[in-house]
């Protein structure tokens, strides 16, 4: 079994077109086919279900498919290894982290990062811990900021707390201030701007709305985060955000404290157990824990 034909294989699972798959990883389709047949034979088992029009896997490709990704995804980062050198002149870093980090959190550390190693790429996937999560477990990603407790425990994840963040909330400066604290309970009668399925703060603000015993009122739901703050200043309902980003919101935007004991939210570093971080990964990983400790003392 080579790596080029689950390249092949992984290209025609994604795109379920042999001529589609052949033009992504540039060669001939004939080339492909065959190498495809190749692997079959290898495996015993037909890969793909060839209907006229319509390719499909078989429970075999179903099976082969997640294998290959990881497979493909550990030799690529093997080559990537290999080729940094000592001083850490080249190389990548593939790191994933929720909207509100990207915002609030990594411009100073990418910032400082690259000061120290600008001849490491940086590659930043912007998604939900869910996501992240299952896109760290399959190789994808080198790191990951999550929120934790993670999703569902996972024995193939290493997570290091990194920080804890109060939760706010934030109103248009045009529109009526609500009380001062916010407490939970006060939200049952206020519009909210809710983000999309999947965001771990759409997920802790209802389950904080439900354990005050009412279930929260959307006038728009379903935005990223730029969009949620952006429907917030047009007036059209109140948001609960990290503090981080409210920080950073500007001055038509009203940012409330919640009352005691408030949200919270505990951002984690994730990465794989079972292959050790790449070595620029890991210097990352130390720029994010030295930055955290440092602001951890100027706050003391």
């Amino acid at each position: 079994m080579q790596l080029q034909q689950l390249q092949y294989f992984v290209a025609v699972a994604e795109t379920r077109h042999f001529t589609r798959a052949a033009e992504r990883v540039h060669v001939s389709q004939p080339s492909l086919s065959q190498q495809i047949r190749a692997l079959e034979k290898e495996l015993g088992a037909e890969l793909f279900s060839r209907a006229r029009g319509n390719i499909a896997l078989t429970d075999a490709g179903e099976t082969l498919l997640p294998l290959a990704r990881r497979i493909l995804a550990d030799a690529d980062t093997a080559r990537y290894e290999v080729q940094e050198l000592a001083q850490l002149r080249r190389g990548r870093v593939r790191l994933g982290a929720t909207p509100s980090l990207c915002t609030g959190l990594l411009p100073e550390v990418l910032r400082t990062f690259h000061d120290l190693h600008p001849g490491v790429q940086l590659l930043i996937e912007e998604s939900g811990s869910h996501d992240l999560v299952r896109e760290l477990a399959r190789g994808a990603l080198d790191l990951a900021l999550v929120v934790l407790p993670l999703p569902a425990p996972s024995p193939a994840l290493t997570t290091v707390e990194l920080l804890h963040e109060d939760l706010v909330v934030v109103s248009s400066a045009a529109a009526p201030a609500p009380p001062r604290p916010v407490r939970v309970a006060d939200l049952r009668d206020q519009p909210l701007v809710m983000f999309r399925h999947g965001y771990d703060l759409r997920e802790l603000t209802v389950a904080a709305c439900r354990a005050e015993g009412f279930e929260p009122s959307f006038t728009v739901e379903g935005g990223e985060l730029d969009a949620v703050l952006g429907f917030v200043r047009a007036g059209l309902g109140l948001a609960v955000v990290p503090s981080m980003v409210a920080g950073r919101a500007g001055r038509d935007l009203r940012v409330t404290a919640l009352a005691r004991p408030g949200l919270r939210r505990t951002i984690g570093l994730a990465h794989r157990s079972d292959v050790a971080p790449p070595r620029a990964a890991r210097e990352l990983m130390r720029v994010l824990l030295r930055s955290q400790t440092a602001s951890a003392s100027t706050r003391e």
